[in-house]
């Protein structure tokens, strides 16, 4: 691991330096790289889906892993796309001149090496080197065992098109060896990598914050919640709750929770059960929930809580937005969550006071992803506060330094 850390570290002064015509051949050469080695990458993932499907894991997160022409077809898209957006690096933000003379600006510069330690998705393994590249970062990736033969697939087209364009095959590494020993080394490579990023379930996250010697930036789990307000459009809600829960079950800004006010609920949860049911969805609810439609499973606390990732929601009545913000602003995990109401007090009451990384008003909780907010793609969904929040695109792969222009001047 300390030779990767090296390796990184060397290419990482390379990057930093390339000019925006560089990165963006470098990612267009890998984007047709991607695509010239298709096959080689769903022979690679059909072995990993073999082997999950083997082990039982179940269908959602089996749907995560696997990949077919479109999804790598997207990936190549989202490495041009990446090339497409504006370069960051070298703005900047600030230039002021004090009374001594001295000329005082904030310039945008990359990180350095970046470490990525995620599970299931394959398509993250591009994701994350476009993003980190053309942010003038080299990229350390050690991705999880069931996408291992996907990621060393993905990994090898990207250098290829890294060589093609005549730069470090070194600016992506992928740390091959996915034992649990080689994260904890990874963790420790202090010295080599600049900042640390888990992307995955709750479990990965908490090791990497509590065993990690290297600054992280958090991304987080998502029980995600829908509130139903008393003066929601009934068929609105019942649409936006559809596809915040089932277009995608294992991923997380999935809709985990709905909160429905006591005023609507008797009208909205029998259309919105059977528009769940026709879709397989689990539905579990308190008790007035279940008054109103029996055959709904009873909800425990723990439900409240819980980030499913699975055919399964939980449904939880209130008698006030107070209390349907309250509950949330309890139970949420800082992702994404969601109001639907043609009130304009209760829409602003609930952007103001949810504290998460992306609320919405009439909206579904799925767009909170970096593609649909325009970034290309993402390295993750921030659910901290410092330096980053929300879907992080290129600015969040990047930190400024004070650059200083003077004619002389000494302090006295």
């Amino acid at each position: 691991m300390i030779s990767i850390g090296k390796r990184a570290k060397s290419a990482s002064r390379i990057t930093g330096l390339l000019g925006t015509k560089e990165k963006n051949d470098a990612l267009n050469l890998a984007a047709d790289s991607v695509i010239i080695n298709k096959d080689a990458i769903l022979s690679a993932n059909e072995k990993d889906v073999s082997a999950a499907t083997e082990k039982g894991v179940k269908a959602a997160l089996i749907d995560r892993l696997r990949l077919n022409e479109k999804r790598i077809t997207d990936m190549a898209e989202g490495l041009r796309d990446v090339a497409k957006l504006p370069d960051p690096i070298g703005e900047v933000l600030s230039m002021t001149t004090r009374p001594n003379g001295l000329r005082i600006g904030r310039k945008r510069v990359p990180l350095g090496v970046v470490g990525i330690i995620y599970e299931s998705r394959p398509n993250v393994t591009s994701d994350a080197f476009g993003l980190c590249f053309k942010a003038g970062n080299a990229v350390i990736l050690r991705g999880g065992s069931d996408a291992i033969n996907s990621n060393i697939a993905i990994a090898n087209a990207l250098r290829k098109g890294l060589k093609d364009a005549g730069l470090p095959e070194d600016c992506l590494i992928l740390v091959e060896d996915v034992s649990r020993e080689k994260a904890k080394e990874m963790m420790s490579l202090r010295e080599y990598i600049d900042v640390l990023i888990p992307r995955g379930g709750a479990g990965l996250i908490r090791s990497v914050v509590e065993n990690s010697t290297i600054p992280v930036i958090e991304t987080g789990t998502g029980n995600c919640h829908v509130y139903v307000d008393e003066f929601a459009d009934i068929p609105m809600a019942v649409s936006i709750i559809e596809n915040a829960k089932t277009q995608r079950l294992g991923v997380c800004n999935a809709c985990e929770s709905l909160v429905i006010h006591e005023k609507i609920i008797e009208k909205v949860l029998p259309l919105i059960v059977e528009n769940l049911k026709e879709h397989n969805i689990e539905i579990r609810g308190d008790e007035i929930s279940k008054k109103i439609v029996p055959d709904i499973i009873p909800a425990t606390k723990v439900d409240w809580g819980t980030e499913y990732l699975d055919a399964i929601i939980s449904v939880k009545c209130v008698s006030s937005i107070d209390e349907a913000i309250a509950h949330i602003n309890k139970y949420n995990t800082g992702h994404s969550e969601s109001i639907v109401t043609e009130n304009y007090a209760n829409a602003m009451r609930f952007l103001d006071e949810i504290d998460a990384a992306a609320v919405y008003v009439n909206a579904s909780t799925r767009f909170t992803d970096g593609f649909e907010f325009g970034f290309g793609a993402e390295i993750g969904i921030s659910t901290q506060k410092l330096h980053a929040r929300g879907p992080m695109g290129l600015e969040a792969l990047t930190t400024t330094k004070y650059i200083i222009f003077g004619s002389g001047q000494i302090r006295s």
